[in-house]
């Protein structure tokens, strides 16, 4: 299942690290792609929308369904 957010204060590459390791601990399959020119960030994971929002905004960050 694929999720797609924005995340307006994704703004470096150590914030798109961050929020991948993060995902990527709790669901070691997910495929994460970040954009921060566009603050775009889509996960492949099976999961629902709310828990990987969830896990972003552990990590201090404001996803946005897109």
């Amino acid at each position: 299942m694929k999720h797609e957010f924005t995340v307006a204060d994704m703004t470096c590459g150590h914030c798109v690290k961050t929020i991948t390791t993060a995902i990527q601990k709790e669901w070691p399959a997910a495929v994460v792609v970040a954009d921060t020119a566009t603050h775009r960030l889509s996960v492949e994971v099976d999961a629902d929308n709310a828990a990987v929002a969830a896990v972003v905004k552990e990590e201090g960050y404001t996803p946005v369904a897109a």
